[in-house]
């Protein structure tokens, strides 16, 4: 198994003092870099507008936050490297005064569906904004049998995200792996990463990873995280893994299992769910539950009476029931001491953690929170909640994956922004084609999980070399991600 990567490559001693050196390769990548940069507006400076305000500033855009709150703007401006402006996002005068006539793309992410549409319908008609990208909550707007509202003559939109699916759909990949606490999909499906916490009885403790690549040398596995006391960071060779420590693992669809096992985690088959919560997000995993071919038996249930019958016309074979998530009696009418997993995604955050922790208390063998709040997040080891998913992280990350550079095809956030993995397919002129791994100049928090050649995933070592058209995933610490991302650029020539 390849825990780490023994191939990393061997670091100089730093020397503070020392003016960097500058040669025609770097110099090559800065210019990639400026041609780049682009003018971005971003309207709604909430959770989700902020980390994505976050994320561009930091990589050296141009980046203006709109919002009809003067104290969020401000908070926007004080914090980060951004411009603000304070009005109604969808009025043209204020997009004027935001820059939009000469803006690269505009991401519409304030609360409201309909400001949204409207913001891009501007930034296209009014100042010919070329890339638009619009967040949309209700589900009548996103039904396929309405897909042509979104053409160019119409409701110019150019990607639409949705946070409910994309909760659905990260809630569907924790139930899929449920000994992992995170799960994302790479290259098509064929590689995950996992996030897995280490447990006192997990059989490689204390081993140096490097030694782990040796034992386990035919599994395409690779530890590119590590968090440890709070602090994620990206392992050395020689660093030896701990009971409390939370990594995160690249492997090979194929060999997730194996995977799980080595760090002591067992692989259980889920047979019975109960879904706490039957709005949009609750409605799809249920959905989606019903068409696998796992025949998995769900139960669900509601608190809204109109709610839990539209969800009961709606569904098969999921038994829904009216009532109180928190209470015993109902909690063991749904049979939760049977249940292999719970999963609590009400709009209430305090909700589906009482909740959680009442199901786990009953005898539910894992149970997976959605949690709005970051903050509350450090709750889950103590009250021993398996997983949890953040509307936030999923959406920021599934708009970072429609505005990165080059040829990035993937993009996760991981936990509050610490680090991403990024899936990115490599350019004749990208700095990093032609070369062996352990020659790119790959910055200290970042590794290469796996790489793609001619459709076939292999284990990536300091012997391999990265041609034109290979796909890349690499875990990237917050602060090395600019870095990385030029390595992927094409080059000035390339225009």
């Amino acid at each position: 198994m390849s825990c780490a990567a023994s191939w990393r490559r061997r670091r100089p001693p730093r020397r503070k003092l020392d003016p960097p050196v500058e040669t025609c390769h770097t110099r090559s990548i800065r210019v990639a870099a400026k041609v780049s940069s682009m003018k971005i507006i971003i309207c709604g400076a909430g959770q989700v507008g902020w980390q994505i305000a976050r994320h561009l500033s930091g990589e050296q855009n141009d980046v203006t936050v709109v919002d009809n709150n003067p104290d969020l703007v401000r908070q926007a401006t004080d914090t980060l490297d951004v411009q603000g402006i304070a009005g109604h996002a969808s009025y043209p005068d204020v997009l004027d005064r935001a820059g939009a006539r000469d803006a690269d793309m505009i991401i519409a992410a304030t609360h409201s569906d309909e400001v949204n549409m409207v913001t891009c319908q501007v930034a296209h008609s009014v100042f010919a904004v070329p890339r638009k990208i619009a967040r949309l909550r209700a589900q009548s707007y996103l039904d396929a049998i309405y897909s042509d509202l979104y053409r160019r003559d119409h409701m110019p939109i150019d990607v639409v995200i949705s946070p409910e699916r994309e909760v659905a759909e990260a809630a569907l990949r924790r139930l899929s792996t449920p000994a992992a606490f995170d799960n994302q999909t790479f290259m098509g499906g064929k590689v995950q990463l996992l996030g897995i916490g280490l447990d006192e009885d997990c059989p490689v403790l204390n081993t140096p990873l490097k030694q782990l690549t040796d034992l386990f040398s035919t599994l395409r596995s690779l530890v590119v995280g590590v968090r440890r006391g709070g602090v994620l960071f990206a392992p050395e060779p020689g660093d030896q893994l701990f009971a409390g420590d939370e990594i995160y693992v690249v492997s090979h669809r194929d060999d997730t299992d194996r995977a799980l096992d080595i760090f002591g985690k067992a692989v259980k088959r889920q047979e019975r769910v109960v879904i706490l919560g039957g709005g949009n997000v609750g409605l799809a995993v249920a959905r989606a539950l019903e068409a696998s071919e796992l025949r998995i038996r769900v139960k669900m249930i509601e608190k809204n009476r109109r709610c839990a019958e539209f969800a009961a016309d709606a569904l098969d074979r999921t038994i829904v029931l009216n009532g109180d998530g928190m209470s015993r009696e109902l909690l063991a009418e749904a049979t939760i001491h049977k249940a292999d997993s719970v999963l609590c995604v009400t709009d209430d955050d305090k909700t589906n953690l009482l909740a959680a922790v009442r199901a786990k208390q009953a005898g539910c063998g894992m149970a997976i929170c959605l949690v709005n709040d970051p903050s509350l997040q450090t709750l889950m080891k103590p009250l021993a909640i398996d997983a949890f998913i953040n509307p936030r992280a999923t959406t920021v990350s599934s708009i970072l994956r429609h505005i990165r550079h080059g040829r990035v095809r993937g993009v996760y956030s991981i936990g509050d922004a610490e680090a991403e993995v990024i899936e990115a397919q490599v350019l004749s002129t990208s700095p990093i084609s032609g070369q062996l791994i352990r020659e790119i100049d790959f910055p200290e928090g970042a590794l290469v999980g796996a790489v793609e050649k001619n459709g076939k995933v292999i284990r990536p070592t300091g012997a391999t070399r990265i041609e034109e058209g290979d796909i890349v995933v690499v875990f990237a610490l917050a602060a090395d991600v600019p870095a990385v991302q030029r390595l992927f650029q094409v080059s000035i020539d390339f225009f």
